[in-house]
């Protein structure tokens, strides 16, 4: 049985408990970030941390007391629950006032909520799925327009899982005013040439931690990347396609709506990016 963090407390799953009237329940007016472990060191955990802190401050929600100290309470979440590959997922809400209200509460009487717990993923970065990449089809994107806040709000991403699945497929790409925003839980991104094309920062999409290294390292390594939107057709072109994200790093995609993207297998580009990104990280991992 895992052992999960409710607000100070390490304690069995089964014994922990959050209000009825926590907000992250009724109002979905929490955040998130998931931190993936490898070979039981935390990866990118400094970048994820500096997004939860951004998260909170664009919800102008109050910061736990424990926000400081989120690096030991992840390692102690690995060290009880053994977790050598794996992921760790913390969510933060505005806290559990007395009854229901769209009104945020008293910061003063009422403090957030903090839980964390883990998820083991024994041979996280050996996925199959890396080995003959991922199908996509795209989707009208019909979230709200502040994607760049990491929320709980993932309604219509799970929609969009499921409009996959019952395609036949592995994801979906939301398309917005005709060009690709992100996929339902990664950044989207083509390859062309020598060059990497994946949408610009906004509020349209989010700010992968993932994202921000991987084109940090394709730029060491003399790629050339270009941050601007990109269209269904322009993917359905492309030499390449990848996907970035926490849990499964660089994954390509070798299909957008039914139309294969290159030759229709991984390509060189993407399996040196994913190569890439796991060495570094792995160096880096805390």
């Amino acid at each position: 049985m895992r052992t999960v963090y409710v607000n100070g407390a390490y304690l069995p799953e089964n014994e922990a408990k959050v209000s009825i009237f926590d907000r992250g329940f009724l109002m979905a007016d929490g955040v998130y970030e998931v931190t993936s472990v490898l070979d039981g060191k935390l990866i990118d955990f400094a970048g994820h941390a500096k997004r939860l802190e951004r998260s909170l401050n664009e919800l102008d929600m109050p910061h736990p007391d424990v926000l400081p100290d989120l690096l030991e309470v992840h390692r102690e979440l690995v060290r009880l629950n053994y977790v050598e590959d794996g992921l760790i997922y913390l969510q933060i809400t505005r806290g559990a006032p007395d009854d229901r209200d769209f009104v945020f509460p008293d910061p003063e009487t009422t403090t957030p909520t903090v839980v964390l717990f883990t998820q083991d993923k024994p041979g996280l970065a050996n996925s199959p799925a890396a080995k003959k990449g991922i199908k996509v089809i795209s989707i009208e994107d019909q979230r709200w327009a502040r994607r760049d806040i990491k929320t709980v709000q993932l309604l219509f991403p799970s929609m969009g899982k499921m409009m996959a699945k019952a395609a036949g497929v592995d994801d979906a790409w939301m398309v917005e005013d005709g060009a690709v925003t992100e996929g339902t839980s990664n950044n989207a991104y083509i390859i062309k040439g020598n060059t990497i094309i994946t949408r610009h920062l906004g509020n349209e999409i989010l700010h992968g931690i993932t994202r921000a290294a991987v084109l940090r390292f394709a730029k060491e390594a003399q790629m050339k990347v270009e941050e601007r939107s990109f269209t269904i057709a322009e993917a359905q072109d492309a030499d390449e396609a990848f996907i970035t994200s926490a849990s499964t790093f660089v994954m390509p995609v070798v299909e957008v709506d039914g139309v294969a993207v290159g030759a229709g297998a991984p390509g060189p580009v993407a399996a040196r990016l994913r190569e890439i990104y796991l060495d570094e990280s792995r160096k880096m991992a805390v």
